[in-house]
């Protein structure tokens, strides 16, 4: 597929593995690109399947995730499944739900607090009892995402926002813009941290969320205008240290990449975030979530004003 539409990936067309979508700014356009599409499937005689095209819509399924000029919204259809599901009676069948919502995890904030509990009955020596704790942060997983938001599209022309923050036990972002000074969100992240970096200073932390951030939204914001908000304004002291340890001399190199404008915003100006890396320790080592997605750049799709 790749090789055959190669000159038309990122032009007019988005291919994962063995399903595509065609855009185009305008209806004539993208009748015009369809066109092209097909006489180029016509000359490699690649043969498609009728019940699963769909021509000229104004939204559609892509990747699990429905996409149109709203924004990127959950599949219901994926969500009644999920909504139905029992408690789960086995450690197995935990990490199969937790797969299930991990790939809606963008559009759930808060969603490493939440699923802790899960994620701890996945660790080795821990007994499964599967009582009210657990039981509660199964149903609020659920809950979540029959309220799942709108994921915005973003705006090439606009700078990116990234509200980060960290606490001992996690690191939450929130990657956003400003239109119309109003602020909208295009994506939520969070994680817990690692042994190694339970032992990090505040400060180390702190830069620990931006870095993360910055990882986790590279496909959107690399080349881009970005602004960062964070709660701890001794980063920037951090960042001119001349003496820094080897992994935050690893960390400067990466911040390096982009083009980073750093704003402290304090008490309720970041509590968009803050609430996301407030995590108790409890003393056991969960499991971490798998969260890379395989085409993050489903995300990038930018929204074009009707002509």
């Amino acid at each position: 597929m790749l090789s055959i539409f190669s000159d038309m990936i990122g032009k007019c067309m988005e291919i994962f593995m063995d399903d595509f979508s065609i855009f185009g700014e305008s209806f004539d356009e993208c009748l015009n690109h369809l066109q092209h599409v097909l006489e180029k499937c016509i000359e490699k005689k690649l043969v498609l399947s009728w019940e699963k095209s769909h021509f000229m819509v104004k939204e559609g399924v892509v990747l699990g995730h429905i996409v149109s000029k709203r924004g990127l919204e959950v599949d219901r259809a994926k969500i009644d499944i999920i909504s139905k599901m029992k408690p789960p009676n086995s450690v197995k069948q935990i990490r199969s739900f937790l797969g299930h919502v991990g790939y809606y995890k963008k559009f759930i904030q808060d969603f490493s607090k939440i699923s802790k509990p899960l994620t701890m009955l996945l660790s080795k020596d821990v007994p499964f009892n599967f009582d009210e704790k657990y039981f509660e942060s199964f149903s609020e997983i659920k809950r979540l995402l029959t309220e799942a938001p709108i994921l915005q599209a973003l705006d090439w022309s606009l700078p990116f926002e990234i509200m980060c923050d960290a606490s001992n036990y996690a690191v939450g972002a929130v990657l956003g813009q400003t239109k119309e000074s109003k602020p909208i969100v295009i994506s939520y992240a969070s994680k817990t941290i690692s042994d190694a970096q339970l032992n990090y200073t505040t400060t180390e932390k702190e830069l620990l969320g931006v870095v993360f951030s910055l990882k986790r939204f590279r496909s959107y914001i690399l080349g881009a205008k970005i602004i960062i908000y964070t709660d701890h304004a001794a980063l920037k002291y951090l960042l001119n240290k001349k003496d820094a340890k080897p992994h935050l001399l690893r960390w400067i190199l990466l911040l390096q990449e982009f083009d980073l404008e750093i704003k402290d915003k304090k008490g309720f100006e970041n509590a968009v975030v803050d609430h996301l890396s407030r995590l108790s320790d409890t003393g056991i080592n969960a499991a971490p979530l798998q969260d890379a997605f395989p085409d993050e750049q489903l995300m990038a799709a930018q929204h074009q004003p009707s002509p």
